[in-house]
This record gives C-alpha cells, structure tokens and sequence, in this order.
C-alpha cells in the first residue's frame, strides 16, 4: 500500500543537495534553517539512513544519499511531466530528457540532429551519453537510447523503430591501392593488408559480402594485420594506408567525397546492421520524446 509519507521532505532533500547547505535551500524554498534541517532529520529517522556527512565547513552525501537523489530526481521530473502532459496546451517539448547514443554513429550523425531539435525547443534539458553497450532504458531510466544493430526480438516493455540499415563499402586510402594495386574480387583480399574492427571482448567483427541473390549475404572473417577497436580511429588507420577496411558509408561520407579514401569492389557492397530507435513505452506518451523520436526517424537515415 502507497503511503503519503514517502513523499514527505523529498523536495527539501532534493533542495539542500542541489544547494549546498541548509540556509541556501532555506533561502530558496523560504522557510527557516532549522525547518530545513528539521526536515532532513525526520526523513533520515524514517529512512534510518544518513543521507548527508555534516562538518561545519562542509555538507556532502553519503552513498545512500547519492542513490536516494538519483531516485528522488527521477520521482520529481516524472510528476512534473504527468502534471504538464495534463494540459493540452503544454504540448511543447520541454524538461530534461535522457538519451543514449553509441560512440561514432552517436557523435557524427545522431548528436548533430539531437542539438537541432534542441535549438527548436529550449525549454529541454537533454543529458545525453555515449556508448556502445546495449542497454535497457527502463532499467537505467533513459528516455530514447540509438543503436546500430540490434537483438531479433524486442522486449515488450520497449518501444522500437526501425529506421532502416547501413551500407557497408570496400575503401582504401590512395596511396595503399597506389603501390599494392586495386583488388578486383573477394579473392584478392587475400594478398592485401585487412583493416578489422574488433570488439570489446577480443573478437574481430566479420566482414559482409553481398551474395549472388537479392538479400543473400555472406559472413567472413578475414585475417586482418590491423584491428581497431573505435569507429574513428578505424577510418584514420585506413587513410594512413595501413590497408583495406569494410566501413559503413555515414562513417566516411566526408572522405570519399574529399578523396582520402577511394572505394573499392563495389559490386561487393553490401547492407549492414539496422539502425534502431528503442524507447521505454511508459514514456512515449510524453511530447518530449515523441517529438523527438519523430525528429531523430527524419534525421538520420537520409544519405547513409
């Protein structure tokens, strides 16, 4: 059964930590120090945990206290938005909003979409982070999460778009095709210098090969005297003519264009993973991140 009493003095909480001290949350929320102080007081009684270590310079949390306003935070802007998403006027994206975006898609095609939309709408205050981990964004709390690839069944607490897939292409620098020649089938690849891309874990990522039929593909992999285990430093390895690389055409978009790197077999191209938007259902309600989904779904998929 919910009780009333859990809510009690999570806002002066909330205030003191954001402020710094007791008179500085008092001055802000116009009561007294001692009420303030009185307050935290009865919540650490009733959660019997201390929530701040108090020296007469200093106030900072505990442990318990950092995870308990971690919590409270999250309770607090949930309210919040429940009570704006009552009127229908506030229909404006607005408040702070969490999303996650992988490392190199992330920074060169997802975040420049991100910080437009945002432009279009300052009364959001996105927290975006980067990673490549698969996550779950009603476990840690996030919004709208961008992944390439994917797992092949979703889980139902989540809600998902697919936006379509990469194409991956051959490309080399110049300078490497110059001296060591260009290949012109899969067996070449054989004599060249391989530029791979490996995981966390240590294993290489394997290569995609377009199939003689529609759709068919073909996984190998290759024996590669370079492994790198980031998008960026990737695509620099190859324009230093280390060797070949398979890539997928958003992560070097700018360098074909420019020369830096030259494509090769294309008759070899091949589509790579999908590109997916993944949300927490209980959210999608909110104007925040319905809005944004649609923006990041017009977005990113163009020219990749």
């Amino acid at each position: 059964m919910f009780s009333s009493e859990r809510l009690k003095g999570i806002d002066v909480f909330v205030c003191v930590t954001d402020s710094g001290s007791f008179k500085a949350a008092a001055e802000r929320m116009n009561l007294t120090a001692s009420a303030v102080s009185k307050g935290i007081a009865r919540l650490e009684s009733r959660l019997q945990v201390r929530l701040f270590n108090r020296t007469t310079r200093r106030l900072s949390l505990t442990d318990a206290g950092v995870a308990f306003y971690q919590t409270c935070t999250g309770v607090l802007a949930e309210l919040e938005e429940a009570e704006l998403s009552l009127h229908a006027e506030n229909t404006e994206p607005r408040g702070r909003i969490r999303i996650d975006l992988p490392a190199a898609f992330g920074r060169l095609q997802a975040l420049p979409v991100v910080l437009r939309f945002v432009r279009q709408h300052p009364q959001l205050q996105p927290h975006i982070s980067f990673s490549d981990r698969f996550i779950d964004p009603v476990e840690e709390g996030v919004d709208i999460v961008v992944r390439v690839g994917g797992p092949d069944v979703w889980p139902a607490a989540w809600g998902h778009r697919y936006l379509g897939s990469e194409r991956h292409v051959f490309c080399a620098a110049p300078a490497y095709l110059k001296k060591h020649g260009e290949p012109l089938t899969d067996r070449d690849l054989e004599r060249h210098a391989c530029v791979a891309y490996g995981r966390a874990d240590g294993s290489v990522s394997p290569w995609r090969f377009a199939g003689s039929r529609p759709g068919e593909m073909e996984l190998r992999v290759m024996r590669a005297q370079f492994v790198v285990g980031d998008g960026e430093g990737h695509v620099m390895t190859v324009q230093a003519g280390c060797g070949i690389a398979q890539l997928p055409t958003w992560l070097i978009k700018q360098q074909l264009a420019d020369g830096t790197l030259v494509e090769v077999l294309p008759h070899l191209a091949s589509e790579g993973l999908a590109i997916n938007l993944v949300w927490p259902k209980s959210r999608e309600a909110l104007p925040k991140v319905r809005a944004l989904l649609d923006a990041l779904a017009a977005g990113l998929m163009p020219g990749l």
